[in-house]
């Protein structure tokens, strides 16, 4: 995947997040864009579920 910076393109291209689950602590990988999640993530040790669209 090509990185384009300062562009249409790179600005629409989601990036990979390590966050904290809010429930457990585990840590979950979630793709985001602008600061929201782009998919439904589900912690695999607790089952706590982010949202596409929630603020990551």
């Amino acid at each position: 995947m090509a990185l384009l910076r300062g562009c249409q393109e790179g600005k629409q291209t989601p990036e990979l997040k390590e966050i904290e689950c809010p429930k457990c602590k585990e840590i979950i990988e979630v793709f985001a864009k602008e600061g929201k999640s782009v998919e439904d993530v589900k912690c695999e040790k607790c089952g706590f579920e982010i949202k596409e669209g929630d603020p990551v």
